[in-house]
Parts: C-alpha cells; sequence; structure tokens
C-alpha cells in the first residue's frame, strides 16, 4: 500500500503516455521453478527442538507474538542462520537498505550451507533491485521468482496503461518459513521502517512466529503462489548477472553496512533478549488451534471464485460477533458495505472499536480519503472511533505494544472477536484487500492473546490516539489526552493545510474501489 497510491499512478501515466506504446512488450511464457515442492523433513535440530511441544499439544501450534520492530527482525536472521534445509521466503516490500540488505545476505548464506532458498517478492517494489535478485537467482540454491512482473523496467507506471487489469492486483502477502516447521507471517514488510532502524518513518506493526501443524498449511499455500500462473522466474524479466554487476552488489552491500547506522543496528540486535530466548528454548509460545486464511493465488489474475477469498473464509471461520469487535487497520477503507456492517453491529449492542491512522500519521493520504468520508456514519451508528497520533512520549510499555513508538505510522493488521478468537496477518479492511491483491493470515482460537489486544484497546489508546468523536451540532471533533487534560480539535489535528487539501481533492474522485 505504501507504494502505490492511484492518484500519484494516474498523474504519472498522463505525462508519459505517448512514450509508453512503443516501449512495452508482452509477458513471456513462465517458465517451471526446478523447485517445484516444498520439501518437508524431521530431521533437522529445528524440528526436534519442536516436537515435544508439538506432541504435548495436539492439534494446536505455537504462537510467539513478534511486537517489537528489532525482535521481528532478530527471528528472521535467527531462523535463517538456524535453517538446514529450505528457506521459503513470500514479500509484498523488500527494501535495499541496511535489514533488506542483512537478509538477503542471511539467504545467500543459507544457500552457502547447502539450504534451499526459494525466494517469491512481488513485482510492485523491486525497482532499484534487478541486479541483487539476479546475482541472488544466480547461486545454484537459490531461485527467485516476481508476481506479476513488470516488463518496461526503468518507468513501471506507464506499463499500467497496456495491462492495467493486471498489474493492478498485487501479491500482498508475507511469509518466512525455515526447515518447514517455523514460519513468521503479519503485517511486516522487509525494511528498516518496519524494522525499528533509520528513516523518517517507522510503522507500528506485527508478527507472529508459528511452530507446530500450522506450518505445513504455510508452506504448501506458498507451493501453490510458487507454481501459480502469475509466478516468473526472474531470469525471464531481469539481465542475468554479470561479474562486474555481482562485483557493484557485493560493494555497495559492504558500503551500506559498514556505515554508523547499520553497525549501531546490528549491535542493537546483537543484545536482544530474544536471541538469547529463542537459542536456550525458552520462548513462552501460546500453543492454540490456528488456522491460515489465504487468498487463491488466481485473484492475482482476476480469475479466483468468491468462496476461495479470504473474506468468506475469515466469515466462515469466525462467524458473526456477538459481544466485542476489536479492530487494528491502517488503512480502513470500509466503503457502503463496511460501515452499514459495522454500524449494524453497534446498533445491536455489540462494542465495536476500530484503530486507525490519522491524517497525520497515515502514508497514503489517497488512503485517509476514502475512510474520512465515512467517519460520520461510523460514529451515528456507534462505533468507537480511534486514530493514531503521529507522536507522543515513548516508553519501554508502549513501544512493546501493537501501536508503536514515538514517530510512527500504523501499519500492523490485527482483530480480536469476542474475546475470544484473534486474526493477525496481511489483510486491511479496504476494497484493495477484499478485491484485488492477494492476502494471508491466521485465525488463533486463543482467549488469552484476543483479550490482550481488547485489553490493549480499552486502556493504551488514549495515550496513543485521538479519539474522534460527534459534538452537540454533529461535527466532527478529536480528543487528545495530554498531560492529564483533554484537548480538543475541530479539525484533524497535526496535518498540514496542504496535506488536508490534497485529502478533500482525492475525496472528490472515483478511486475507492482502488484503495
Amino acid at each position: 500500500m505504501r507504494a502505490g497510491a492511484a492518484a500519484r499512478w494516474c498523474a504519472t501515466i498522463a505525462c508519459g503516455a505517448a512514450l509508453l506504446l512503443s516501449a512495452c512488450s508482452g509477458l513471456p511464457t513462465p517458465l517451471p521453478s526446478h523447485m517445484p515442492a516444498a520439501l518437508a523433513t524431521d530431521d533437522t535440530a529445528m524440528a526436534q527442538a519442536v516436537a515435544p511441544a508439538a506432541a504435548a499439544h495436539p492439534g494446536q501450534s505455537g504462537i510467539y507474538m513478534l511486537r517489537d520492530g528489532r525482535e521481528a527482525f532478530a527471528a528472521r536472521a535467527v531462523l535463517a542462520n538456524a535453517a538446514e534445509r529450505s528457506l521459503d521466503v513470500q514479500y509484498y516490500i523488500w527494501d535495499d537498505d541496511i535489514t533488506g540488505t542483512l537478509l538477503f545476505n542471511a539467504l545467500e548464506a543459507a544457500a552457502q550451507r547447502g539450504v534451499r532458498v526459494r525466494l517469491l517478492l512481488d513485482d510492485n517494489n523491486t525497482k532499484g533491485l534487478d541486479a541483487r535478485l539476479a546475482q541472488l537467482d544466480a547461486h545454484p540454491g537459490i531461485e527467485v521468482r516476481l508476481f506479476n512482473p513488470f516488463m518496461l523496467r526503468s518507468f513501471r507506471p506507464l506499463a499500467y496503461l497496456t495491462d492495467f487489469a493486471r498489474l493492478n492486483r498485487r501479491m500482498h502477502n508475507k511469509s518466512f518459513t525455515v526447515d518447514g516447521h517455523a514460519t513468521i507471517i503479519g503485517g511486516r514488510n522487509i525494511g528498516d521502517a518496519y524494522f525499528g532502524a533509520a528513516g523518517e518513518v517507522l510503522f507500528a506493526d506485527l508478527d507472529v512466529l508459528a511452530v507446530g501443524p500450522v506450518v505445513a498449511d504455510v508452506e504448501q499455500d506458498f507451493d501453490q503462489y510458487w507454481n501459480c500462473a502469475s509466478s516468473y522466474a526472474v531470469s525471464q524479466i531481469v539481465a542475468a548477472s554479470t561479474a562486474d554487476s555481482a562485483a557493484e552488489v557485493a560493494s555497495a552491500s559492504r558500503k551500506l553496512l559498514a556505515t554508523p547506522a547499520a553497525q549501531t543496528y546490528v549491535a542493537a540486535i546483537q543484545q536482544s533478549p530474544f536471541i538469547a530466548n529463542i537459542r536456550a528454548g525458552k520462548l513462552p509460545f501460546e500453543w492454540a488451534k490456528t488456522q491460515l486464511v489465504s487468498d487463491s493465488p488466481l485473484k492475482g489474475l482476476g480469475k479466483a471464485a468468491p468462496d476461495t477469498r479470504i473474506m468468506p473464509q475469515m466469515r466462515q471461520l469466525i462467524g458473526k460477533p456477538t459481544r466485542q469487535f476489536d479492530l487494528v487497520s491502517p488503512y480502513f477503507v470500509p466503503g457502503d458495505d463496511g460501515t452499514d456492517a459495522f454500524a449494524g453491529m453497534a446498533r445491536k449492542g455489540l462494542s465495536v472499536r476500530v484503530l486507525t491512522n490519522s491524517l497525520a500519521a497515515t502514508d497514503v493520504a489517497a488512503v485517509h480519503a476514502g475512510y474520512a468520508k465515512r467517519r460520520k456514519a461510523l460514529l451515528e451508528g456507534g462505533v468507537q472511533l480511534y486514530e493514531l497520533r503521529r507522536t507522543w512520549s515513548q516508553d519501554a510499555e508502549r513501544r512493546s505494544g501493537p501501536f508503536g513508538s514515538s514517530a510512527s505510522s500504523l501499519h500492523a493488521k490485527t482483530f480480536a472477536v469476542d474475546g475470544d478468537q484473534l486474526f493477525i496477518g496481511s489483510f486491511n479492511f479496504d476494497p484493495r484487500s477484499t478485491l484485488l491483491n492477494t492476502e494471508m493470515g491466521f485465525i488463533i482460537d486463543s482467549p488469552k492473546l484476543a483479550q490482550q489486544l481488547t485489553r490493549q484497546m480499552a486502556t493504551g489508546l488514549p495515550n496513543l490516539a485521538y479519539e474522534v468523536k460527534l459534538n452537540k451540532e454533529g461535527k466532527l471533533i478529536w480528543l487528545e489526552h495530554k498531560d492529564g487534560a483533554i484537548l480538543q480539535f475541530s479539525d484533524e489535528p497535526d496535518a498540514s493545510f496542504w496535506r488536508k487539501l490534497q485529502v478533500t481533492v482525492l475525496s472528490w474522485l472515483p478511486i475507492e474501489w482502488l484503495l
């Protein structure tokens, strides 16, 4: 979502239309993978470490919440370094920065040890990575594939003129699976903004590390995407790696990781309590029935049957809330149907709370425009709305929660139902997640984890978010708790005039279906 507001795409496309028509060529026929299926073995150290606890909890999976960004990075780094047989990795965004480089290096190091590595990336955000991906793919133990790739590599937005229907559909799934026995899924992409490293924006996000039977489901789902009609060998799309390009990639990596920012980050990760705990086998897993929900990869071509989409799967597994619905969604665009559904629950007496980004905190103004036009109807229906503030005082307790640290933009996607079930994944409550992008997540039957989110929303939001309400005249107001006082705003707080104007103009455009 971060990489692509529709309004900017449209403006760019209009400027370059005349150049494109002679510049694009069609996609080739996808080549089959030489690593088509997951490796399932029980003789690795990871499998043996998990086996006793899994046997003691039949039918359940072990869940460990990765709330802190640095801990989330450490989890991926430790698992990659521990891999013995396979690494199956699937992401929407992989940035060419400190943490992205460190994890690229970890995949390469694993392959050097004999680990089989499969890397599947959505191609919407790989600009500037062609040489790096080709260099990885050249290793005999690594295969790289791209989902819905762009044949026009240098100025990709122009490709929308001739292939919009396909390129508008993206793979938003995120998973990191090691030896078929441990996986990480959730909202985080790969990049400094997601892992508490350098950058202007730090995303407040949420992942889970899972072991047990649900990992096999993730592997099976990965295989479907890996072998689907939208998945292309990177060698079909980008130029092959050469000695010179590989040397340039290696040099850039060394220079980046030698910077003070990179050295400071690596030192902090090495001191992470998570690393000591996982090596000592002391991670406090919550064992619960956990089910994977995931879109069919055919959704990337607009050919998925309705019952193979993630939303119907969630409805079937969860049913209708009866008491409480707590939602954290950074890109919340409920539309007419969603607004009616949320307000309908509240009118029936359910407690319905929604946390999303304020205008000052969001990284996609177009999405805020889609949400803002629904605020009044939601509030009139009894829905409680909270908008994450851009900044607040930081302490350790808040930093470890799902709502982030100072100068954050909300990116976690999670909800709790009736204090019994918890969803964590990539799905946003917006038209793009519902109809266009492919998504995935876990439904976790754990009152303990579900009630943690419910308590955090009940007690922690006043210190982190504006509460949006209607005054006596029926107009929107924003309430901020600060230093024991309650401040009231009659307009989008902490947002510039130009940002407000941008949202106003975007709200006039018929783009809600793209958001």
